[in-house]
């Protein structure tokens, strides 16, 4: 069976995929620097989770550390690598910028130098629907231009697909950026909108909603993107008629949802009224996400489908349960 590298594997996308790999029996060799850029014990119940598998190995130190990188690759015999470890949040890039220049821009490079030292069968990382930046034109398409970002965390994530194209030119990497689009679901980051929303919901405190309120968001069921991220692990890359081995997907649900009816939804499914405070459009935000996902349909034949009210109620669930365990 393949040994996988997943790396940011008790976080949230990497948590989720990693268990999924562990249940159809690879073997997953995780790695997290398990910072505390939320809750810390998140991170940890995640990862106690995964190592309840006998196929799962981790590590703990961030991409920026070269030389522990090197030596997994070098001792773990890695056949793919899927690279989610990343410093997170549009916002925080305004106040932290440090952050995202090691995590997401030297450390992307690390993994780009270990893939062509250390052959991977194929590389895939996380890119971002952000990359789009205020782009008007709907639904968001591969082959549009994404040249004017609107937040460093955006801007990084454009110079990743940037990076790996030029890698896998350069070194016969065969590599595939894929990009997320408002991924949502149980284990979620607390700094996301639906999980900070039904934690103040629940305690009676206000929830404010930018620009008005008039955005839209393509929110994607976390389970829909660990599926579609195992359809890309299953399918060998194919060279493009110029020879070209790297390709950006779009993943995301394809169906836009207004930002009041997304909180309506939210109401519904915690059977609590939330008190919303409108405020104006902040900095690095964008008014609408909406992915085009034609090429991803036609190379892995998938398509998230989880409606929102479903996925919500999933998150809902299982955020009850932590809420009570932790008290919060």
């Amino acid at each position: 069976m393949k040994r996988i590298l997943v790396t940011g594997s008790a976080g949230f996308i990497g948590f989720h995929l990693s268990l999924l790999l562990l249940k159809k029996g690879f073997s997953v060799i995780g790695i997290d620097n398990m910072n505390s850029y939320y809750d810390h014990k998140l991170k940890e119940e995640r990862e106690a989770l995964l190592k309840e598998y006998p196929n799962y190995k981790s590590y703990h130190f961030g991409l920026e550390d070269f030389s522990s990188l090197e030596k997994v690759f070098s001792e773990e015999k890695v056949d793919i690598c899927v690279n989610l470890a990343a410093q997170a949040g549009v916002r925080y890039s305004i106040r932290n910028p440090d952050a995202y220049i090691e995590s997401n821009i030297i450390g992307f490079y690390h993994i780009l130098e270990c893939c062509r030292h250390f052959p991977v069968e194929q590389l895939i990382y996380a890119s971002s629907s952000s990359v789009y930046g205020a782009n008007e034109k709907v639904p968001y398409c591969v082959e549009d231009k994404c040249d004017a970002p609107v937040s460093l965390y955006a801007a990084t994530k454009k110079s990743n697909e940037l990076f790996a194209y030029a890698y896998s030119k350069l070194y016969q990497i065969p590599a595939r950026g894929v990009r997320f689009f408002t991924v949502y679901g149980e284990w979620g980051r607390p700094d996301m909108a639906y999980y900070s929303f039904s934690k103040k919901i629940l305690t009676g405190e206000p929830i404010t909603l930018f620009n008005n309120g008039k955005m839209e968001r393509d929110f994607t069921y976390v389970g829909d993107v660990v599926e579609g991220l195992f359809r890309m692990i299953e399918t060998p890359v194919i060279p493009k008629e110029d020879g070209s081995l790297h390709a950006v997907y779009n993943l995301g649900n394809s169906n836009p949802v207004p930002l009041l009816t997304f909180v309506h939804t939210l109401e519904e499914v915690l059977d609590k009224k939330a008190k919303i405070t409108f405020a104006p459009m902040q900095k690095g935000d964008v008014v609408r996400t909406y992915a085009d996902l034609k090429d991803t349909i036609r190379d892995f034949h998938f398509e998230p489908s989880t409606p929102l009210k479903e996925g919500l109620e999933k998150f809902v669930k299982w955020y009850r349960i932590w809420r009570e365990k932790h008290e919060i």
